[in-house]
């Protein structure tokens, strides 16, 4: 398609009587006209001048009279805006039509919703649900493959974003390339990105921005994935090692606290002592709000957390605001579990989202 820009300003003459009049001094407004392509779009300037001061051959006003230098200045203004809308539009897009330009120009939003653009605001509306329904954790998801997409759009299609009614079938296989080949993510990832991409699909299929689910006939590659989950043994090897660093010892009890009450790490690190009751029974049991989920959770306490809850009871009491546990980051405690695998001769990469997903251990 040709992108050409060109843009015109003439005298707006309206019926028989005016075109043949011969009086100099009879004022016509001045209507703009943008061509690009085959595709042209007119728009009123809002601005008006005697036919004798008026170059039909320069599309400005002649002289350098006062009215004529404000005019042309006026007219050089619309100009430079054009370009400029029409610039950023063929930048993000990597195609542009006149009435587009006219449009943006004119202030008027564009019906053509971008996968950025949409993207965007599901996550402002996410980082608005932060602390509420929604973890701060998941919300990094957002960020990174918000980068991740404008660099996929960057160097594969040469546009800083793509309007929704574009997306197809191509588009998707490409950026699935994107992730496992250029990228070497792992399955697992790649299915995360997807989905999450998925997600800004069926929300623009809900606002009716588009009408058809682009995707169809789409399936992710199936790999066999080794189970990375420690084995009873190894479980074992874990809790019988021997760490001199404090920090490791403490990041290993908060691995195995998570592993026999099946606490995610966020969840862990909000727990507080006030979330610990005694039943009728007499036995302790953990009752939360999951952050993920929203749900209310009812743990019973085994006897490994019991011993952990009796062991940090103090030093979390001091100055933490009644929370069980003073816990890092996850990335801190991943970069810890790492050594201490190292120190206890498991040959897995240790991290701590493996915890949670163990509790089939403890039956």
């Amino acid at each position: 398609m040709n992108n050409e820009l060109k843009v015109s300003f003439y005298l707006k003459r309206e019926g028989k009587m005016e075109r043949t009049e011969t009086n100099p001094d009879t004022i016509y407004p001045i209507v703009g006209k943008i061509i690009i392509g085959n595709t042209i779009a007119q728009f009123g300037s809002k601005l008006k001048i005697e036919e004798r001061l008026w170059s039909v051959k320069s599309g400005r006003a002649i002289g350098k009279s006062r009215i004529a230098v404000e005019l042309n200045r006026e007219i050089n203004k619309i100009n430079l805006s054009i370009h400029a809308h029409y610039r950023d539009i063929l930048k993000r897009t990597g195609k542009v039509t006149a009435i587009e330009v006219k449009n943006a120009f004119q202030g008027i939003a564009t019906a053509q919703k971008t996968l950025l653009a949409l993207f965007g605001e599901m996550m402002e509306d996410f980082k608005g649900r932060i602390g509420i329904d929604r973890a701060q954790s998941t919300y990094k998801q957002y960020e990174v493959l918000y980068k991740q997409l404008k660099q996929f759009l960057q160097e594969e299609y040469h546009v800083e974003d793509i309007p929704l009614t574009e997306l197809d079938l191509p588009f998707i296989k490409a950026l699935n390339f994107f992730f496992r080949v250029k990228r070497r993510m792992n399955p697992r990832t790649v299915k995360a990105r997807i989905v999450l991409v998925n997600r800004v699909i069926c929300l623009a299929l809900h606002r009716r921005i588009i009408t058809r689910p682009p995707f169809d006939g789409f399936e992710l590659e199936k790999n066999k994935l080794k189970n990375k989950s420690l084995t009873n043994d190894e479980l074992d090897l874990l809790m019988k090692t021997s760490l001199k660093s404090g920090t490791q010892r403490f990041i290993r009890d908060m691995f195995l606290f998570s592993t026999f009450t099946g606490l995610a790490f966020v969840d862990l690190k909000n727990l507080r002592h006030d979330n610990i009751v005694r039943k009728e029974d007499g036995k302790q049991w953990i009752v939360l709000n999951r952050q993920k989920t929203g749900s209310t959770s009812y743990i019973p306490l085994l006897n490994i957390p019991l011993r952990l809850i009796e062991k940090y009871w103090d030093t979390a009491f001091a100055g933490f605001g009644g929370r069980a546990f003073r816990l890092c980051t996850i990335e801190n405690a991943d970069i810890q579990l790492k050594k201490i695998a190292k120190a206890a001769n498991i040959d897995k990469r240790l991290t701590y989202h493996m915890a949670r997903h163990m509790i089939f251990l403890t039956h």
